[in-house]
């Protein structure tokens, strides 16, 4: 009898852990994801057409084929938790700069930073949960939320009643919001589920999901040396260093097994 409730409760571990994270996409949708994806493309193109005159556009093709090799193999994966990205046109640029930083815009328009891949000297499975992390933020549609947020309050709640009749909103007022999609901080919520998705992208991808939290270690590190030591957790709209380390590290379990299937194949 022992023998078989240990086997009940293994199944339901493999069960629940074979489920995958558990996140949830943004509710706040006002704009259709084609006008979304259409204002990113625009703002993406600007951003990447000025680093292109300055020189700073993908200077480095080794580190570029690096990391589009590494979408290559997150992609695939993007539709189980958004099946417009089968549609995508993504694509992926590295631009020279100090700034430790990427995105993934709307619609799949990723950058890197050579700064992140420089002051963090990252491995493939630490680019892969990188990616995959920004990557989630367009899956779940973060940035279409924020979009929508910021359209209200520039352009007021009547905005609400027209959301299916845009012909009223400027080109200037989309571009000033997919604008402020890219430069204003996610909340904490979006920043935990991004993490998650983007640890299970990088687990189907058949990198190691335990480099989500070796990120974030490095990530501490890094700030803690550049004397940019991360405010208190209550005062930052980001959830703290250690905090998104434990949350990655309670998850492995659920993702684990995508990454054993996948060096299996």
């Amino acid at each position: 009898m022992r023998s078989l409730v240990l086997l009940l409760c293994l199944a339901a571990g493999g069960a629940l852990a074979q489920s995958g994270v558990e996140v949830s996409k943004s509710r706040l949708l006002l704009l259709p994801a084609s006008t979304v994806e259409r204002s990113a493309a625009q703002q993406y193109s600007g951003l990447m057409r000025e680093a292109a005159q300055k020189g700073l556009l993908n200077r480095d093709r080794q580190q570029v084929e690096r990391l589009r090799n590494i979408a290559r193999q997150l992609i695939p994966h993007s539709a189980r938790f958004n099946k417009n990205a089968e549609k995508w046109r993504w694509e992926v640029n590295l631009v020279s700069s100090k700034m430790v930083n990427a995105f993934c815009m709307p619609g799949g328009k990723i950058a890197f930073f050579t700064g992140i891949l420089d002051q963090l000297q990252l491995t493939d499975a630490e680019v892969a949960a990188i990616m995959g992390h920004e990557m989630a933020h367009a899956l779940l549609e973060h940035g279409r939320a924020r979009m929508s947020e910021q359209l209200l309050k520039s352009a007021g709640i009547s905005i609400a009643a027209a959301v299916f009749n845009l012909g009223g909103l400027s080109a200037e007022l989309l571009n000033q919001a997919a604008g402020l999609a890219i430069s204003l901080p996610y909340a904490r919520k979006q920043e935990t589920d991004s993490d998650l998705v983007g640890m299970e992208l990088a687990a189907r991808a058949g990198f190691d999901p335990r480099a989500a939290a070796e990120v974030w270690r490095k990530m501490a590190k890094f700030t803690q040396a550049a004397g940019k030591g991360q405010p208190p957790q209550f005062l930052s709209t980001h959830p703290g260093h250690d905090t998104r380390i434990r949350e990655i590290e309670a998850n492995l379990p659920r993702v684990q097994p995508f990454y054993d299937e996948a060096r299996r194949r």
